[in-house]
């Protein structure tokens, strides 16, 4: 593979790599499409749930859904 090293400059222009973006020719033909490195350690992954709440709700007789009778139900709307 092929590795090129962007100057500060260049990066700018591809607006710092934030979003998928794609490179084409004059011509407007696509040449290729560049999807950014993405870092899991850049995101909070976390749960925002905690374990007490965890515990609460599997010892909790409330009735649940499999996905199955989710998707049947959505289907229905």
């Amino acid at each position: 593979m092929t590795r090129i090293i962007l100057d500060d400059a260049m990066k700018a222009k591809l607006n710092n790599l934030a979003e998928p973006l794609e490179l084409c020719d004059p011509d407007g033909r696509i040449l290729a499409r560049v999807v950014p490195h993405c870092d899991p350690q850049d995101y909070d992954l976390d749960p925002k749930i905690s374990q007490e709440e965890i515990e609460r709700i599997s010892a909790s007789q409330e009735e649940g859904f499999t996905t199955a009778e989710v998707i049947e139900y959505l289907e229905k709307l």
